[in-house]
């Protein structure tokens, strides 16, 4: 039987949330980072082509980088629209706070840089948001300093931290992301939802600045 993969070229590449969310949070190098991060940082109306999917995943093997794809999008981590965007995308920090705003059950949520300085902001009073974004700092180190224990002896693979009240819901959530070079943590208030086009938005938006 004949397994060769072939590249479909009339299709527009889209990231789904979780795979925006497996690119940022971690800094681990990857191969399906690697296409995941040139996906993000590209045009959205760029239709797929060999030289694209080479470019974006870094190689000069295309039957490997075809492999990756189709790899990518078994996890759902990315799929193929036949439709461009309506309206020309451009992204820019001005629409920060507003899609900050929609990944909370409460319309509050920040991001801040590993420092502790918060620079965009949904719902939180400045001086709150101040404090909670050396908070969030703190949190994120704490998390460094222990990820050994949370991830060979608890088998715990992932880097958020949470707030929850007594049911197990949760109040605040700090998230990190690797952007580039960059560390910043996203701070939800009330319950995160992570799982929409906003959140896709928010993380080209980070890529691309």
């Amino acid at each position: 039987m004949d397994t060769t993969l072939s590249l479909q070229s009339n299709l527009y590449p889209r990231i789904t949330p979780a795979g925006a969310y497996y690119a940022v949070s971690n800094n681990t190098a990857s191969a399906s980072r690697t296409l995941l991060h040139g996906l993000l940082k590209s045009n959205a109306n760029e239709l797929i082509s060999p030289e694209k999917l080479l470019a974006w995943t870094d190689s000069t093997d295309i039957e490997t980088a075809l492999s990756l794809l189709y790899r990518l999008q078994r996890l759902e981590f990315l799929y193929g629209e036949e439709t461009p965007y309506m309206e020309e995308q451009h992204f820019s920090d001005d629409e920060l706070p507003e899609l900050l705003g929609k990944l909370s059950s409460v319309g509050k949520a920040l991001l801040a840089d590993q420092n502790g300085l918060y620079f965009a902001n949904a719902g939180f009073h400045h001086e709150t948001a101040e404090e909670v974004g050396i908070l969030a700092s703190e949190i994120a180190a704490l998390g460094e300093r222990h990820q050994l224990l949370l991830k060979n002896n608890l088998n715990i693979h992932h880097n958020a931290w949470g707030i929850c009240e007594p049911s197990g819901q949760s109040e605040l959530t700090f998230f990190p992301l690797y952007v580039g070079r960059s560390k910043l943590i996203l701070v939800v208030g009330g319950i995160p939802d992570l799982n929409q086009e906003a959140f896709v938005t928010l993380i080209k938006i980070l890529c691309n600045r």
